[in-house]
């Protein structure tokens, strides 16, 4: 399915991805995990396919995940950061 957002978690680190029709990553996030908070610490997008919206979807995807895990969030890259900042319904994750 194209765009289709991936994820992968271990006990400490995980990320969220998606790949291109190619098997291609052209988007990812990376969060570490402590104490049910998830720390975003990189988005990522190739310069390729910017100006899509595949850095907002995966942002969204992982606060959706976050919820459903009754986990917090720390929006610590600069990029998920703003989103946090103009998504007021997000709040009650945010650490």
């Amino acid at each position: 399915m194209k765009n289709q957002i991936k994820h992968k978690e271990s006990e400490s680190r995980g990320i969220f991805y998606i790949h291109d029709e190619e098997d291609k990553k052209i988007a990812e996030l990376t969060y570490s995990l402590e104490n049910d908070v998830m720390t975003i610490d990189h988005t990522e997008v190739d310069p390729s396919k910017e100006g899509k919206g595949l850095g907002t979807k995966i942002v969204q995807h992982s606060v959706e995940f976050a919820r459903e895990k009754n986990r917090k969030v720390n929006p610590l890259c600069p990029f998920a950061e703003v989103l946090f900042d103009k998504h007021e319904d997000w709040n009650d994750l945010r650490v």
